[in-house]
């Protein structure tokens, strides 16, 4: 099996067009619809389904992708390392990040890094925590900032780097404000509640605070941006569970503590491939946010 027919797969994959995945490799149609062919062959199962608008993974290709992507994302590593031993850090850092991460300033960090290592191409997508744990685990990414969703595996490692409680904001006219005082699940249970997505950090930590007090909640104003959730408070319509730092983001909000009877608090987690998997660029973006010097 080469490698160039594990990239032509990938590709493929991710284009979900044999014309459009040749373009971006550069190379001819009929070569990679040939390639494609020999490693069908060698592994004796078709890897697509192909119709005249577009193509779409078999059985079979779902179940080598992300084993494709693993090899590509070492085989990269590799090329990395060898670089960095030269003493020159080359190549991608591919980074994903959830919205206004606490403890986290990924503009600052990413700066710094551009600085010592100008020669690195950076690459920034954000996604719900759960998204980026799969994209790590899959080689897609180098590491995310995210909230923690699961244990370790063998794919993927955390770095835990910080942790906050959970804080109720409101609209200063909204009858929590006037009292004041600190809240639990059960005094919030017939509220209206703006929140993220569930993929989203903050949004699964709340969803566990309620469900471990036996609350039940609806969350009818659904955004995927902070500024929305911010923007739908301060209009009163509604009251939100986030991590204690977002109560810095809008200063004409209320904020009262929450009280929750695990302490379940958001804690904010590096996310990475196994050690020896770990890309140079990820350990020095890592290096960068534990010295303090991005």
């Amino acid at each position: 099996m080469e490698l160039r027919h594990l990239q032509h797969f990938v590709a493929v994959a991710e284009d979900q067009h044999f014309t459009r995945a040749a373009e971006r490799l550069l190379v001819s149609q009929s070569g990679l619809s040939a390639s494609i062919r020999a490693l069908e062959r060698e592994l004796r199962a078709p890897l697509f389904v192909r119709t005249t608008r577009r193509v779409t993974l078999t059985e079979a290709g779902r179940a080598l992708l992300g084993e494709a992507e693993r090899i590509l994302a070492q085989v990269r590593s590799a090329h990395e390392a060898v670089a960095a031993v030269q003493g020159v850090l080359r190549g991608t850092l591919s980074l994903g990040a959830e919205q206004c991460i606490a403890g986290v300033p990924v503009a600052g960090l990413l700066a710094g890094f551009r600085r010592l290592h100008p020669d690195v191409e950076i690459r920034l997508r954000q996604a719900g925590s759960g998204e980026l744990a799969e994209e790590v685990a899959a080689g897609r990414l180098d590491l995310a900032f995210a909230y923690r969703t699961q244990g370790d595996t063998e794919q993927l490692r955390s770095v835990p780097l910080s942790g906050e409680p959970m804080t109720v904001l409101c609209h200063p006219g909204h009858r929590l404000a006037a009292d004041g005082a600190a809240l639990t699940p059960h005094d919030l249970a017939d509220e209206v509640f703006v929140d993220f997505h569930p993929d989203w950090g903050p949004r699964r930590v709340t969803d566990a605070v309620f469900a471990a007090a036996g609350v039940r909640r609806t969350v009818p104003l659904e955004v995927n941006d902070v500024h929305g959730l911010l923007d739908l408070i301060d209009e009163n319509l509604g009251i939100a569970v986030v991590p204690r730092h977002f109560r810095h983001k809008r200063a004409s909000l209320t904020s009262l503590p929450l009280k929750d009877a695990d302490g379940t608090q958001y804690e904010t987690i590096a996310l990475l491939p196994p050690a020896q998997a770990t890309s140079p660029a990820a350990r020095a973006l890592m290096g960068l946010l534990e010295t303090g010097s991005g």
